[in-house]
């Protein structure tokens, strides 16, 4: 459906443009800007995706998950002890801690799996619910592609946005979470 949308757009924009010499130009800039964009965003996406992967195989991500754990029981009462959505839920919310967001999707699509099957029923768990605030929050304490962004575009001090995210993504969690415990 979106690309029908976008294939729409693009072909109203054509037909609504007088001055096809600019359209062309327009067209050419935006596909350098793009690839200007990947180039500056990949060494910073890579070296934090390669610390992840590192923090994985070592397993620090095991002993983080450990440790967030009893707060998981605390926010996910509904969920058996033993279940492996803990350790997705977990690990989404750690690389969302990282700001790693597109890393964090397939696990957090894993989490939504295994919480769909603890679940048994077609309609959203109250444990689907809280992981889906969890995870559109996304609580973050090193907003990595944020910072990506700002250094791509010359920004003089990239990470002093760190603290505003952190407060942001906390208040917004923490409200988040509020509302869904209120919210049957």
């Amino acid at each position: 459906m979106i690309n029908i949308l976008w294939v729409l757009f693009v072909l109203l924009g054509i037909l609504f443009t007088k001055d096809f010499s600019s359209l062309n130009n327009i067209i050419l800039y935006s596909g350098k800007k793009t690839l200007d964009l990947i180039i500056n965003l990949f060494p910073v996406m890579a070296i934090w995706l390669g610390l992840m992967n590192i923090a994985s195989k070592s397993g620090l991500l095991l002993k983080l998950s450990k440790f967030i754990e009893p707060l998981l029981h605390f926010i996910f009462p509904e969920i058996p002890k033993n279940s492996e959505a803990y350790g997705y839920i977990s690990a989404n919310l750690i690389s969302n801690f990282f700001g790693l967001g597109s890393s964090s999707t397939p696990l957090g699509l894993k989490a939504m799996k295994e919480l769909s099957e603890i679940n048994k029923s077609d309609k959203a768990s109250r444990s689907m619910r809280t992981f889906l605030v969890l995870n559109t929050t996304g609580l973050t304490i090193i907003p990595t592609t944020i910072i990506s962004l700002r250094l791509a575009h010359n920004s003089i001090d990239p990470s002093c946005i760190t603290l505003a995210c952190f407060l942001a993504t906390l208040i917004g969690t923490i409200g988040g979470l509020i509302i869904d415990r209120i919210i049957p």
